[in-house]
């Protein structure tokens, strides 16, 4: 069973992904801040590197999430035009709000362009992803319209070494020498595919991952390992920060794959709390947007002392960020503008 009118149109496994993705990011941010202020001594912070780069599936995964999302909910016959109205007028608004919020009131000596922070998602270093977002959904209806094409074995296996090829050439040679958000773009295409046919299969996903637990769970604790070593390694080596940042790597792509589908499994057969599963996933948003604000006030109260467990400020940012997703869905249209 693969169509997509024989599953069901909403899924709370999706809405738990998205939270642990969004606990991820700030895992990643507050992990890395810590890591910069004891000078890359991976040796004496082993486990700081280890979170930090075991929840690198974060970003790759909310691309594959939205693929996904945007799939179930699509009409076959897809108006392009009320498509982009909806997608955009969810995001856009907030985009330029918390845009405006970073450039201008948390980091105000930021000299750029506003415009130009809109378009690369310049303004704070967590808002690349939106306009990378952005030219995914433009892409979708391309990918949505020919789904037969882009599901055919020799699509996956050509998009895919196309993927990883390129992955490998920026992580290991050369980065791609391209302006934001394309470079994101690109390096996230298939992932983005795949989220879009995984949609289809989503009993066969549980199928494969039921019959295999064990060992994939064991496959994904020792990728997982062997991304951390292999960005220790490589900083060692090279001295470039790049090696342990980047989010894009071949062996991240499959990570990110396995992890997904792991959890996909794990998730769907949660069957209580479903209504409060649903209302923490829809502060995803917000939290994606918010959370630098608290890590900046954390950075500047907290004695480096108590910085570097980094578990401390991860709890005092994670706490107040939904908190205030919590009290500003309670007012009226505020989300509109917030996210």
């Amino acid at each position: 069973m693969s169509e997509i009118d024989k599953v069901d149109k909403y899924n709370y496994a999706i809405d738990l992904l998205r939270i642990v993705s969004i606990i991820s990011v700030v895992l990643i941010h507050i992990s890395t801040k810590t890591l910069e202020l004891v000078k890359y001594d991976f040796s004496n912070n082993f486990f700081t590197l280890y979170i930090n780069q075991a929840t690198r599936f974060t970003v790759p995964l909310f691309f594959f999430i939205s693929a996904f999302v945007l799939e179930l909910s699509s009409p076959p016959n897809l108006s392009f035009i009320s498509y982009i109205k909806k997608r955009f007028s969810k995001i856009l608004l907030p985009y330029i709000f918390w845009s405006a919020i970073y450039q201008y009131l948390v980091y105000p000596n930021y000299n750029g362009n506003f415009l130009k922070s809109l378009v690369s998602g310049g303004a704070s270093y967590q808002l690349y992803f939106i306009p990378s977002l952005f030219l995914l959904y433009l892409f979708f209806p391309l990918v949505h319209r020919y789904y037969y094409f882009f599901v055919k074995k020799q699509s996956i296996l050509f998009f895919g070494l196309i993927q990883i090829v390129l992955l490998a050439n920026d992580y290991y040679f050369k980065p791609l020498n391209l302006p934001q958000p394309i470079g994101v773009f690109i390096l996230n295409l298939d992932t983005f595919i795949l989220g879009v046919i995984a949609s289809h299969y989503q009993q066969e996903i549980r199928d494969y991952v039921k019959k295999h637990l064990i060992s994939l769970t064991i496959t994904t604790v020792i990728i997982s390992i062997l991304i951390t070593a292999e960005a220790w390694i490589l900083y060692r080596l090279t001295k470039n920060y790049l090696t342990f940042y980047s989010n894009w790597r071949p062996m991240g792509f499959i990570y990110t794959l396995y992890i997904g589908s792991l959890f996909f499994y794990l998730f769907d057969k949660v069957k209580t709390n479903l209504n409060l599963i649903k209302t923490i996933a829809s502060y995803s948003f917000f939290v994606f947007f918010v959370h630098i604000v608290f890590i900046e006030i954390i950075w500047k109260l907290l004695p480096t002392s108590t910085l570097v467990y980094f578990l401390i400020p991860f709890i005092l940012v994670i706490i107040p960020s939904y908190l205030l997703a919590f009290l500003v869905s309670k007012i009226p249209y505020l989300s509109r503008l917030t996210g």
